[in-house]
Parts: structure tokens; sequence; C-alpha cells
């Protein structure tokens, strides 16, 4: 027969486990729940992306017909800008 002391330490040892085990899954579905959240705003800063990318789309026709006519790109997030050539013809003008 087991003596007191040595049940004490089992039961300790099995509350302890216990408390861990519950410690250690909330954890885990914290960080689990965090990634999903990170997930879900990488995905919705994707469509805003796409979305304006659409946009950009829909209004550069007006833009275009008229940087065909003089060459000149007068959109100034368009990475193909040229200050200095759109000063002198602003200059020009």
């Amino acid at each position: 027969m087991a003596s007191q002391g040595v049940n004490v330490l089992r039961y300790s040892a099995l509350v302890a486990g216990l408390v861990y085990g519950v410690y250690h899954q909330s954890s885990l579905n914290s960080v689990t729940k965090r990634a999903e959240i990170e997930h879900e705003y990488a995905r919705k800063e994707r469509l805003i992306e796409q979305a304006k990318a659409e946009y950009r789309k829909k209004t550069q026709p007006q833009q275009e017909t008229k940087t065909q006519t003089s060459g000149l790109i007068t959109n100034f997030e368009d990475p193909k800008f040229d200050l200095e050539a759109f000063l002198k013809a602003k200059a020009g003008e």
C-alpha cells in the first residue's frame, strides 16, 4: 500500500499536468486566432489593393489619351513620370 506522501505527490502531479494542459491549449488557441485575424487582414488588404488597381484601370484611359497625343506623362504616381520634362512643358506653355 502506498503512503500518504506518495498519494499527495501523485495527485499534485496530476493537477499540475491538468493545469499545464489547460494553459498550453489556451496559448495555442490564442496563437491560432491571432494568425487567423492576421490572415483575414492581409486578405482584406489584397482586396483593397485590387480595387484600387481596378479603379486606376477604369480612370486611366482618359489620362492615356492626353499622354499619347503629347507624349508627356502628367500622372505623378506613374513610375515613368519625368519631373524635368513636365516642368519644361509647363514652362513652354
